[in-house]
């Protein structure tokens, strides 16, 4: 049973901070860099507002653990409190008492009859201290079924549904479940032998002792995702996971990638706090801030309903899963889903984490941290750059090892001034490139402190021209019936010579009255399996015929057997695969 507390922040805590006082940060510091950059205030706002949260972080933790209903500031810190013992001890620490009607123990229970009148389009709910209510959020888009009506409980309409987002164990930085799509490293961590582990998303760790590897393709492998099947959570109690890094050359780094800008040194962990002012690294959408707007929240992301979540107004998209998610230096959590956008408008609760202290205990784990002051030594720049190889999308370079005084962690490969790539080895493919077109490609090595090296020479390349004769779109006309708990396969034979695309196409014709039910596979040459879609969801909708997959991250010769899968995981529903074809 986990340990529930609710932490609720709402603006500026009023507190006196000592001149030149600051979380940690540095004169060069990405997270107030960052912060000022996402929430509009200046970069000495923004270090006088991490310096009032650490402070802030304190003053939580001594609250009384009964009488209190949730905290929040709003000018100053309050607690909500129920009776007048416990008011006293909430101003003994310069905090500000509210009664409140109802205590934790009613809100919970109000929690639970929520839970119970939950429908689809039903995204979320929580408790919001400060009205002293539960708060029920109703995708409008999707359901016009009216909430029932509960004395303590609030409705409020939104018009979207979060979904679940899918070298150097670097913070931040990518990891590959197997041949799926890729996600990100949440939190490098150590059991009590001292054997490595990194924390991430649970739903990128739901399949037992699946490979784990740093390079798109089933590349650099790092170790093993869920070992024994009970590393991983994505149902009720949470959104994480355990990744056993195993194999040799990869280390632990307590630096968080924030892509561009001086890595931020770990240095230990925070529970959330509503309005804190927050951050996260991921593989897509990089670095990015903003504020924690609710804390303990229950979400429902259609196909699962995960409780205990945060949510924020930073925003985020699909690759970020189990990336990591800071509070000034500080890890407060793991990246679990949001509306996977960045545009401007964009919804007020945009992304979710999974705290990250829950996942610690869960599995007994220490985080890797790191002091500052230490390592001040930037390793030297990588020689020899060279491309390798080129094919119409994509560029495969390698260099020669870089040198630093502690050790090199990492490389981080730059299309002009964009990352294109990072690892821990001396090879890298940049993929998703455009045909016949010039490159200036530069390398970066960086070490466990978070110094970077100067950039390499830089290595220019062109990619090669791309087909323009129509023939690499192989097709299957053969009709197969789609039924109840069985799958349908679906081979093709292609003559088409060299190498598939590293993104390739895949369009299938089918009819079948409940598209949620269908598990879709498509298998390679090679062997290897890449999902288009996984089955989930509570309502059932007719399959869109035809759909076209995109499948990022293939590493496959173009010629051989390809293979379409289909697996009906429901029951009372018919279909039919028309045919199908794959663009190589």
């Amino acid at each position: 049973m986990r340990y529930r507390t609710a932490l609720w922040l709402a603006c500026a805590l009023t507190l006196s901070v000592s001149a030149g006082y600051a979380y940690g940060g540095s004169q060069e510091d990405p997270v107030a860099d960052a912060l000022s950059r996402d929430l509009g205030i200046t970069q000495a706002e923004a270090q006088d507002r991490l310096a009032i949260q650490a402070q802030a972080q304190s003053v939580v933790a001594a609250l009384p653990r009964t009488g209190t209903a949730g905290v929040w500031l709003d000018g100053g810190l309050k607690v909500a409190v129920t009776d007048e013992a416990t008011a006293k001890a909430v101003r003994d620490l310069g905090a500000e008492p509210v009664m409140v009607r109802r205590d934790q123990a009613a809100l919970d229970r109000l929690v639970q009859t929520v839970a119970g009148h939950a429908f689809p389009g039903v995204t979320g709910w929580g408790i919001d201290p400060p009205t002293n209510e539960v708060e029920v959020r109703v995708d409008r888009s999707r359901t016009s079924r009216a909430f029932p009506a509960i004395d303590g409980v609030r409705v409020v309409a939104t018009t979207s549904s979060p979904v679940q987002q899918s070298g150097t164990v670097q913070p931040g930085n990518p990891w590959w479940p197997g041949s799926e799509s890729n996600c990100s490293v949440g939190f490098p961590a150590t059991d009590s032998s001292g054997g490595k582990h990194f924390l991430t998303a649970g739903h990128c760790t739901n399949d037992a002792n699946q490979a784990a590897y740093g390079q798109s393709g089933s590349q650099n492998r790092i170790g093993t995702s869920n070992v024994g099947g009970s590393r991983t959570v994505n149902a009720r109690e949470g959104d994480m996971g355990v990744v056993a890094v195993t194999e040799s050359g990869w280390n632990l780094s307590a630096a968080v990638n924030t892509w561009g800008s001086s890595a931020v040194t770990v240095t230990g962990s925070v529970e959330p706090i509503v309005g804190q002012a927050v951050c996260h690294s991921g593989n897509t959408s990089k670095w990015q801030c903003g504020e924690v707007t609710a804390v303990n929240q229950t979400i429902s992301y259609g196909s699962v309903v995960v409780e205990g979540l945060a949510t924020t107004t930073a925003c985020s998209l699909g690759g970020d899963s189990g990336g990591a998610w800071l509070a000034g230096d500080k890890a407060v959590g793991l990246h679990s889903g949001g509306a996977s956008s960045c545009s401007p408008g964009g919804a007020r609760d945009q992304s979710i984490f999974q705290p990250v202290n829950e996942a610690l205990r869960k599995w007994g784990l220490t985080l890797v941290t790191g002091g500052g002051g230490g390592d001040t030594q930037a390793p030297t720049a990588p020689g020899n750059p060279r491309a390798t190889d080129t094919t119409s999308n994509s560029v495969t370079l390698a260099w020669d090892a870089a040198t630093d005084n502690v050790g090199v962690t990492g490389y981080t490969v730059y299309n002009g001034t964009a990352v294109a790539a990072s690892g821990a080895g001396t090879t890298a493919t940049v993929s998703n490139l455009t045909p016949d077109t010039a490159y200036t490609f530069t390398v970066k090595a960086t070490d466990a402190a978070g110094n970077a090296s100067p950039a390499s020479a830089a290595v220019q390349a062109r990619t090669k021209p791309g087909d323009t004769g129509g023939g690499r779109t192989v097709r299957s006309d053969t009709d197969y019936q789609i039924r109840d708990y069985t799958t349908v396969i679906s081979p093709l034979t292609s003559t088409v010579s060299g190498r598939a695309a590293t993104t390739v196409k895949v369009t299938v014709a089918a009819t079948h009255t409940c598209q949620q039910d269908l598990n879709i596979n498509l298998v390679g040459p090679s062997g290897t399996w890449y999902s288009l879609q996984r089955y989930g969801g509570f309502q059932c909708t007719a399959f869109p015929n035809p759909k076209t997959f995109s499948v990022a991250n293939v590493n496959e010769n173009a010629g051989g057997k390809w293979t379409l899968r289909i697996g009906d995981n429901g029951s009372g529903d018919t279909g039919v695969l028309d045919a199908w074809s794959v663009t190589l």
